[in-house]
C-alpha cells in the first residue's frame, strides 16, 4: 500500500502541476485570438491531441506493459529505440496532415494560429512518459515530461502578453518537447540509434501494435471530433461555448491518466501476491473519480470556463452534464482496459468495441452539427464512451473472476 501511494502521489500531483499552468494560460490565449479565434485554436489542439496519439500507436498501452516486464536496462533501451523509430516514422506522415486539417476547419483568419496549436500538441506523441510509467518512476515523469511542458508555459505568458502573438507559445512547447526528448535518449539509449535505417523492419513492427494502436486511434477519434465538429458546423457563439466545455474535459482527463498510471505497473507486475485486491482497489479508485468528476464539471463547468476564457466563451450547464457524462465513463472503464483486458491478450476486444462505439459516437455528433446542435454533438461522445464501458464490463469483470482464481489456487 505504501508503494502505490507513493506512486499515486507522483504520478497524480506531477500532471497535476502541468494541468495549472495552462489553465492560467487560457485567458491570455483568449485574449490573444479573442471570441471569433477560440473555437479554431481548441479545434488545432484537439487535431493536434489526435495526432499525438498517432504518433503514440501502441506505445503508451504496450509500452508500459514491456517495461515492466523486461530484464534490464539493456531489453528496456531495446523497447525505447524501437519505438522512437516507429514513431519517427509516424511523424513524417502525422504532422502535414494535423496541419491540413487545421487549417481545413479553423476559421479563416486563425488558420494558421490552428496549425502552430495543432503541431505543438502532436509533439507531445514522442514524449517518453509511458517508458517512466512502466519504471514506476514518477520522478522520471517529472524530469522529462512535466517539468518542459511547465518550463515552456511559464515562459510563454509574459511573451503573449508582451507580443501578443500565439506563436511563442506553441514554439517553446515544441522545442521544449524535442529537447527533453534529446535528454532522454542520452540517458535511457546511449549509444543507440533513432534512424529507422530497417524500414521494412520498422513497419512489421507499426502493423504488429496495429490492434493496440487502433484501440487509442478509435477512442481518441471521437474525443478529438467534437469541437472540430462544432467549429465546422454551428455558429461561432455555439461552438465557442461547447469549445470551453471541451476544454474543461480535457484537462479533467489528466486525472484520469494520472491515476491508471499509478496503478498500471502496481496490478500487473511479476511476483505479487493479492492481485485481485490491487485490480479491485484501482476499479474503484476511477469509479469513484468519474462520479466526482461528473459532479465538478457539472456544477462549476459554466463558471469556470467564464474565468478561464476571460468571459470570451462560456460553456452552458447542459454541455458541461454530457461532458460529464463521459468523463464519468471514460474513468470507470480505464482500469479494465488498461490492466486486465490488454494484458490478457484481448486487444481484439477491446478494439472491436471501440470501434463500434466510436462510429456510432462520431455518426450522432455529425448529424447534431448538421442540426446546428452543439449539445447533441457533445451528447454523441458520453455516448460513446458509455457504450464502450458497458460492453467491457463483463468480459474485464470475467477476467477479474479469473485471476482471483488462479491467485487462490497458486496459494
Amino acid at each position: 500500500m505504501k508503494t502505490v501511494l507513493l506512486r499515486l502521489s507522483g504520478f497524480t500531483v506531477l500532471p497535476l502541476l502541468s494541468l495549472i499552468t495552462p489553465l492560467l494560460l487560457l485567458p491570455v490565449v483568449a485574449n490573444v485570438v479573442g471570441g471569433a479565434g477560440i473555437s479554431s485554436v481548441i479545434s488545432g489542439q484537439a487535431i493536434g491531441t489526435f495526432a499525438a496519439t498517432v504518433l503514440m500507436w501502441g506505445w503508451n498501452v504496450d509500452g508500459p506493459v514491456a517495461v515492466a516486464r523486461a530484464a534490464g536496462a539493456a531489453e528496456r533501451a531495446a523497447v525505447y529505440l524501437r519505438s522512437v523509430r516507429t514513431r519517427l516514422v509516424l511523424l513524417a506522415v502525422t504532422l502535414p496532415a494535423a496541419a491540413a486539417v487545421a487549417a481545413l476547419v479553423a476559421v479563416p483568419g486563425f488558420r494558421w494560429q490552428a496549425v502552430a496549436m495543432a503541431w505543438a500538441v502532436a509533439i507531445a506523441g514522442m514524449s517518453p512518459a509511458w517508458f517512466c510509467i512502466g519504471l514506476g518512476q514518477p520522478k522520471l515523469l517529472a524530469l522529462y515530461d512535466t517539468m518542459p511542458r511547465f518550463i515552456a508555459t511559464a515562459l510563454a505568458v509574459p511573451l503573449l502578453l508582451l507580443s501578443n502573438h500565439l506563436w511563442y507559445y506553441t514554439g517553446l512547447m515544441a522545442a521544449t518537447g524535442v529537447a527533453s526528448l534529446m535528454m532522454f535518449h542520452r540517458a535511457f539509449s546511449p549509444g543507440g540509434s533513432w534512424v529507422p535505417r530497417d524500414l521494412r523492419g520498422t513497419l512489421r513492427e507499426l502493423a504488429a501494435q496495429g490492434r493496440t494502436a487502433g484501440i487509442s486511434l478509435a477512442g481518441n477519434a471521437y474525443a478529438s471530433t467534437p469541437t472540430p465538429i462544432a467549429t465546422a458546423t454551428t455558429a461561432p457563439a455555439a461552438s465557442g461555448s461547447l469549445a470551453t466545455a471541451d476544454t474543461l474535459y480535457r484537462f479533467g482527463l489528466f486525472t484520469v491518466v494520472a491515476l491508471g498510471n499509478a496503478f498500471q505497473g502496481w496490478t500487473i507486475e511479476r511476483g505479487v501476491t493479492g492481485r485481485r485486491r490491487r485490480h479491485l482497489a484501482a476499479i474503484w479508485a476511477h469509479a469513484g473519480l468519474g462520479v466526482l468528476g461528473a459532479a465538478i464539471l457539472t456544477a462549476a463547468g459554466p463558471f469556470v470556463s467564464g474565468l478561464l476564457f476571460a468571459g470570451k466563451a462560456q460553456a452552458t450547464t447542459e454541455l458541461c452534464f454530457y461532458y460529464g457524462l463521459a468523463f464519468l465513463f471514460l474513468s470507470a472503464s480505464t482500469p479494465f482496459i488498461r490492466n486486465l483486458l490488454i494484458p490478457a491478450g484481448q486487444q481484439n476486444l477491446v478494439l472491436r468495441w471501440t470501434l463500434i462505439s466510436a462510429a456510432f459516437g462520431v455518426a450522432v455528433m455529425i448529424w447534431a452539427g448538421a442540426s446546428g446542435n452543439a449539445p447533441g454533438i457533445a451528447l454523441g461522445m458520453a455516448l460513446s464512451e458509455a457504450i464502450l464501458f458497458l460492453t467491457l464490463l463483463i468480459p474485464g469483470t470475467k477476467l477479474l473472476e479469473k485471476e482471483s482464481k488462479e491467485s487462490v489456487d497458486a496459494e
